[in-house]
């Protein structure tokens, strides 16, 4: 189990790459099978590639070092050995299939500095002043309050 300073790092990592939504281990049939799952934006060679420049590689070797051949992720051969050793899946489905993850990270600190500009008064102000009627009557407007409020 890795300490809080090891956590960072690999999501330090993982947000530098910027392109990892979602990755899972799987122990089973006894213990004796292993499978890694992940979800990414791009190509599986940029994907592998952009892993091995950083600390998320010392990970993949720690983990796949217990899986037999597994020759490292900074070797010439680990593409191969990672494609003999996948399996497609047979169905996925995905919350939001057109976003990646660079913009659910910009949605995320959109999302961040409107509920700060919601929570000030002068924002409360400009929702009463009569001058800004015409534009906080119109449906995107409202709609746009609507979301907030949800």
């Amino acid at each position: 189990m890795a300490d809080a300073a090891e956590a960072e790092r690999v999501h330090a990592a993982l947000r530098q790459i910027g392109t990892l939504h979602d990755a899972r281990h799987v122990i089973f049939d006894n213990d004796t099978r292993f499978m890694f799952a992940s979800v990414f934006d791009g190509s599986w060679d940029a994907y592998i590639d952009d892993f091995a420049k950083t600390v998320v590689g010392e990970r993949f070797d720690k983990v796949f070092s217990h899986s037999v051949g597994f020759p490292g992720v900074k070797d010439p051969g680990v593409k191969d050995w990672f494609v003999a050793h996948q399996a497609p899946a047979s169905v996925f489905v995905s919350a939001y299939p057109d976003l990646t993850v660079q913009q659910v990270y910009k949605d995320h600190r959109v999302e961040e500095a409107f509920e700060e500009v919601l929570d000030t008064p002068e924002f409360r102000a400009a929702l009463e002043n009569p001058a800004n009627a015409d534009l906080v009557n119109t449906p995107a407007f409202q709609k746009l309050l609507e979301e907030a409020s949800a």
